[in-house]
């Protein structure tokens, strides 16, 4: 049979009860070896390599431990801010470019050029849903929409920005002769009424987009060109 654990003998327990009162009086005193130092310097702790230390070594050390840790968040949050302030510049830069387009090749153009340079996305694509006829654009590509239903009718239905791994097929329509290089992706489809298009980055590595990843950028640029590509199009396409 498994040995029991002795119960506390009544001397035990007193001095217990004596150290647990000691603790409480120190805690409501923090001032009490600023008044007695004599009893600090008594003191005496065990160090891990079994070198007994001071007190206040002790205290020095858990101190410094402490302040390297909150340096190391500040400096987190410091490179979180500095990120934010150059993805803010980017973004504001990419937006006030598609702004001035005077067509959609010139949407496509500030598109790709601030993704490439700016970003330093490895893969992308934008694609727009109807007849070539319909849409006056050289530098992207139109696929008609039943096309497009059989590849990535999944995507289409999303309405919103998803990340994640992609099918074979998927990434063929969307990447052409690159898809077999990508990992993963994040896309979000294009609307305006109805679904006009696709926007797609993508990237090597499979965990790069994260089905968990957030999707707050690339939602925002597909909420600019939705306003943007509209006006460019024939007035056809957006009967």
């Amino acid at each position: 049979m498994p040995e029991s654990t002795p119960k506390p003998t009544p001397d035990s327990k007193q001095e217990a009860s004596e150290e647990d009162e000691i603790a409480r009086y120190l805690e409501a005193n923090p001032d009490f070896f600023s008044r007695y130092p004599n009893a600090l310097e008594a003191l005496e702790l065990p160090h891990e390599s079994g070198k007994a230390i001071s007190l206040i070594e002790r205290q020095v050390s858990v101190l410094r431990d402490r302040n390297l840790e909150m340096r190391q968040r500040l400096n987190g949050l410091l490179e979180s801010a500095r990120a934010n302030d150059q993805l803010f510049e980017k973004t504001k830069r990419l937006v006030l470019t598609l702004l001035e387009a005077q067509d959609l090749d010139g949407v496509v153009e500030a598109l790709y050029n601030s993704l490439d340079n700016d970003y330093g996305v490895e893969f992308y694509s934008l694609t727009f849903l109807g007849k070539s006829t319909e849409y006056p654009v050289a530098k992207a590509k139109v696929v008609g929409v039943d096309e497009a239903n059989q590849s990535i009718s999944t995507l289409l239905r999303s309405n919103r920005a998803i990340c994640g791994v992609l099918r074979p097929e998927e990434l063929q329509f969307l990447f052409g002769n690159a898809s077999g290089q990508i990992g993963s992706v994040a896309a979000v489809p294009l609307n305006h009424g109805h679904t006009f298009g696709i926007l797609a980055i993508g990237n090597t590595n499979p965990q790069h987009y994260r089905s968990s990843m957030g999707t707050l950028f690339l939602s925002y640029i597909a909420e600019v060109l939705n306003r943007i590509c509209p006006r460019l199009m024939t007035p056809h396409t957006m009967k």
